[in-house]
This record gives C-alpha cells, structure tokens and sequence, in this order.
C-alpha cells in the first residue's frame, strides 16, 4: 500500500529512536512534545526530479555521524544546507499543528506504536556482502530479491500511518551462489525535496487529515507552501513504497499515489532511481502498485482510482511497454479503495468494496478521509480485457466480501464463468484502524456470466493475506497458492501453501512453516526452478522471504523448498543489518536485470 508522508513528536530519546535494539512501545499521552536530532553524512550533489523523463541519480553511500540536538531527526538522509527561512516558518506552524491542533493521541497515528521493533526506520546501506549460514543458493537463483516498504526519511514529529512512510527497496542480488545486500530509498520527488531542504514538507493523506480542524489546517498549510514555491505537486506527491513491477524491460517502483518509477540494479549490486516515468505523456496522475503481468504475452494490466470522476479508469501496456488509451469507467458511481484486481485471459475484474472515501466520518467524526461504509453492498465487476470502453462492464453484487488484495483469475466453461481467488477482509472496519484486528480468509468466488449467479467458499480459515502463485500462473487456473499467516497483521509468523483444486469442505493446507517465536517475515515469493520449462511442474521452485528475529535484532534471507510439506529451508543468508518490516516484493532474473 501507498501513502503520502509524515512527521514526528516523540518523548522518546534519541539514542532510542534508532539503537539496534529499534524503539519499544510505551504508554500514551494527549500532548507530545518535540525532541528531535539530525544524523549528517557525507555531502552530495543534489539531484531533484521535475519531470517524467528518464534521470539517473548516482548512488550514495552514508556516513552515520554521532547526532546533534536541536534539528530535525533524518535517517539515512546526506548533509544539507540548513533549511532557508520560509521553510524554518512553516516547520514552526507544523509543531504548533502537531503539539497542540492534531497531537498523534490514537495508537494506529502513534508513530511511537507504529515505529516500535522492527517497523523502525533504517539508514540506506551499499552493497555489502553477506555469508550463506545455511545450505547453498539455487543455480536458478542468479538474478535479485528486492522488496519494497515504507521507511520515513525523518522521523514523523507529528501523526503518522505505517503507510505513511518513504519507499526504500532491500536487495539481495545473487550470482553463483554468492549474495550482495543492499538498501536504498527510491528517489522520488517527495524524497529529493525534502532531502534538499532538510525536512519534512509533503502532508500525509493517511494520517494527516483525520478531522475537519486538522485537515483545515494541514490543508491550508501545504497549499501555501505549493504557492511559495516550497514544493509542486505536478511533480508527483507519491513515496513509491508498496510495490515493484517488470514489464517492457523496465523494473519500475510503485505506490498507487503517483506515477511509476524506474529503477535499475547494478553490476555491484547497488540500486539506483532512474526517473519518474510517464510512458511518453499517456499515462496521468496515478497508477496501481499492483499491476498483472501476463506471462504467455508480455503484456501488463493496471488501473488507477481517485477521489474525482472517473473514480476508476482502466488501461494495459502492450509487450514493449507502450501503453494503451484509458477506459474510464463512470458506473462506478462514488470513489472506492481499489488497491488491487485481476485478470483472466479473457477478463478484467474489479472489486467496489465497503472502504471509500469517508468525508462526512472526517468532518464530525475525528476519523481518516479514507473508511468503511457498513451500509454499502460490495461489488464485482468484470469488463473485457481489451475493452475500448465500459459498455460491456457488468457488476455483480458480492454481500460481504471485501478484497484488499487479489491472488489470482481465470476463466471455465468456455469464458461463461471465471473464478478468483482473494483474501476477504471479514473486519473490515479495521482495515487502517486497528490492522492487529483484521482476519483475512481466502475465499474462490466463481462468477456465472450467463446466469450472473456467485457463489463463493473458503479455502482455509485461518488468518492469511499477502497470498502469491507461480508468476507464470497469472490469468490461467492455478492449483497451489502460497499466503503469510498473520499473528496478527501486519506481522507476519509463517507461510502456508493451499492447494485450491481440493473440494469445498476438504483441508486445502498442504504445507506449512512457523518462523518460530520473535520471528517475523514478509510476504511470501515464488521463484520457479526451471521458469522456461513448460512441462515443470507448478510447485517445482522456492518460496523466499525475509525474516527478522526480535529476539536477537537479527535479519535473514530465506529460500524454501515449495515441494516439501514443511518448507523445508534449501538456503539461509545472513544478512548484514536488520530489514524493517514491508509490502511487497520480487524476484528478478540476472538476464532481465541485464536488460534495464
């Protein structure tokens, strides 16, 4: 998921705010005050985006310098002039927002709650390598592991949501069995301005405008600086935080606020930002972080939603990545959350869930421009994968399921009928609230076009999200599904496979691995061993993630085996320093690295 950008009010020392032992959730107080430092490194040529053309940003390399009170904490930020005058008066008109208008009283705005343990911030790293502790990496496993998630470039002096923070991008590049890791932020506009200034000056969406005096204020605020020239929002207000995508031979970085960004991995293993990228003036404002890729033609499939009309507009890039003209769709009559959807090979489905734009709940009520409406009858729609327009839109009324993500599509009985598979966020009033409260329940809907009947089961009961398949799956029937078991969301406390060809009433687990106490991982990832091969089998590969060891402060790259009932562990790098908790991840092969 994506979001805007934040600040920080913290009683917290320090020395706390970013020691090895990551910052531990304590008690609540109605008013907060500022304590803040200022971590310098070595200077560096600045380098801000303006456009959606192609830019190359060279990489960095930080120097953490022992910090300095009275400033403004940065983590893994590069030595900068001090801010000029107009921004030092708009920081002071912040603290007065954020210590006494909209002080950051609720635990999910907290960030001392939503920046404990290891949802701490880190510092960018270079390539470093790392040691192979456990068994040996897969020959198929030269290419990169990269994983996308928020990571605030200073820490928030005022409310701040987990999806609040600055996209950084942690890689594992692989090749012969040797693994370089490395950390970098995705260099965005949002990113480089505030880098240049030296400090926070974007509004968070997320956690910013929760009420009608704050959203007044903090409204007021930025609109005056875009008329001082502190920052244009033409340029792009996104963080390029939730996810990465490769089509058209381009490895791009995602989060649904903004455009794509284009990123490469070097040689040595280091990451660096290319530019932001419109796809030669086509593509407008925004697109999805979760785009489909279709295997069999190369072809990727995305949208973008918006608080205006068109709420949804749909659209495709060809194999070469040129992207097709929109298709706005006006039946969808009033702005919902659409992080995500699916494709088969002959569709494009949509999910209307019961989380919009809640204007009224910010108004009187205190609460995020962006929640649940109960009273709302969920919705699918599904319109023709190549469509020139919405004519042949149909939408299908699906009582209580709420997707936030979609795991895959496809079509049966001669393309009269397709069936998803998603995780339905049965709490859904907590879905931004209060994430430890949500349980996700993998469900296959199966949609009669002829007949419009749904029906719909579950395929496991326990609390599972951030379900993933064989890439090569995508728009075709699937029969294994690989999803994080939440302990609770967002952390994550293992990984399950479920065999979804298995009956209505029949156990679909079919293997299963804890990461054991104090540990925690990510999102789980398939890689095939044998990806060209089309007579492998689906479940023939790996399944990696991150995981992390509170107990020890320790990180480590895991690859197991996707064929073994327990998952058993092929591959365990070490790696060099902590990787905070995330979104969304990818593996990308060394000949499609080769070619960016």
């Amino acid at each position: 998921m994506d979001a805007f950008s934040s600040s920080f009010l913290s009683t917290l020392p320090p020395s706390k705010l970013r020691s090895p032992a990551m910052i531990t959730t304590p008690s609540y107080a109605p008013y907060l005050y500022i304590s803040s430092v200022r971590i310098e490194e070595k200077p560096r040529t600045s380098n801000i985006p303006t456009t959606t053309k192609t830019t190359k940003t060279p990489p960095q390399s930080p120097k953490t310098q022992p910090p300095a009170p009275a400033s403004y904490t940065s983590v893994g930020a590069n030595k900068r002039a001090e801010p000029k005058l107009s921004t030092l008066i708009f920081n002071t008109f912040d603290d007065i927002i954020n210590n006494f208008i909209d002080p950051p009283i609720r635990p999910s705005v907290d960030p001392r709650h939503v920046l404990s343990n290891n949802f701490a911030p880190v510092d960018e790293l270079p390539p470093t390598e790392c040691e192979v502790i456990q068994g040996s990496l897969p020959a198929c496993f030269d290419g990169a592991y990269i994983r996308n998630g928020p990571n605030p470039q200073y820490l928030p002096r005022g409310p701040y949501h987990l999806f609040d923070g600055d996209g950084m991008l942690h890689s594992i590049q692989i090749s012969k069995g040797q693994a370089t890791f490395c950390s970098r932020y995705v260099k965005t506009y949002k990113y480089s301005i505030e880098n240049e200034m030296g400090s926070p000056v974007f509004p968070n969406v997320f956690s910013g405008f929760n009420g009608l005096t704050a959203a007044a204020t903090r409204g007021a605020l930025s609109a005056v600086k875009v008329l001082t020239g502190e920052f244009n929002p033409a340029n792009g207000i996104g963080l390029a935080n939730t996810s990465l995508a490769l089509f058209g031979n381009r490895l791009y970085a995602l989060g649904e606020s903004d455009l794509p960004y284009s990123i490469r991995l070097t040689s040595s293993g280091d990451i660096e930002t290319l530019g932001r990228i419109d796809f030669d003036g086509k593509l407008f404002m925004s697109m999805t972080a979760h785009p489909k890729i279709d295997a069999d033609t190369g072809e990727a499939f995305a949208f973008r939603y918006g608080p205006m009309p068109p709420y949804l507009t749909y659209f495709y890039f060809d194999a070469n990545g040129n992207k097709q003209p929109d298709v706005p769709i006006f039946s969808l009559s009033r702005p919902s959350f659409l992080h995500d959807f699916a494709i088969t090979k002959k569709y494009a489905i949509f999910a209307d869930i019961q989380i919009g734009m809640n204007p009224m709940e910010m108004i009187f009520g205190g609460g995020s421009p962006v929640g649940a409406d109960p009273t709302k009858v969920p919705r699918i729609g599904v319109i023709p994968r190549y469509a020139k327009d919405e004519s042949e839109i149909r939408w299908f009324d699906v009582p209580g399921f709420n997707l936030i993500h979609a795991t895959n599509a496809w079509d049966e009985d001669d393309g009269n009928a397709i069936v998803m598979l998603a995780p339905n966020i049965l709490s859904v009033e907590h879905t931004l609230e209060r994430m430890d409260l949500i349980h996700a329940l993998v469900e296959k809907v199966r949609i009669d076009l002829r007949t419009g009947l749904v029906t719909r089961h579950p395929i496991s009961a326990r609390n599972l999200d951030f379900a993933v398949l064989n890439p090569a799956y995508v728009a075709k029937k699937n029969k294994y599904v690989y999803a994080a078991v939440g302990d609770p969301m967002p952390k994550i406390s293992g990984v399950v496979k479920l065999d979804v060809s298995k009956g209505e009433r029949q156990e679909c687990t079919v293997a299963s691995r804890m990461f054991g106490p104090g540990c925690f991982g990510g999102e789980p990832f398939f890689v095939a061993k044998e990806p060209g091969n089309p007579e492998a089998d689906e479940d023939d590969g790996y399944v990696v993630s991150y995981v992390h060891n509170e107990n020890t402060g320790e990180s480590r790259f895991l690859v197991m085996d996707a064929k073994s009932p327990n998952f058993d562990i092929v591959a365990a790098v070490k790696l060099p320093r902590r990787v905070p908790y995330g979104f969304h991840g990818l593996f990308v092969r060394e000949s499609d690295l080769n070619k960016l």
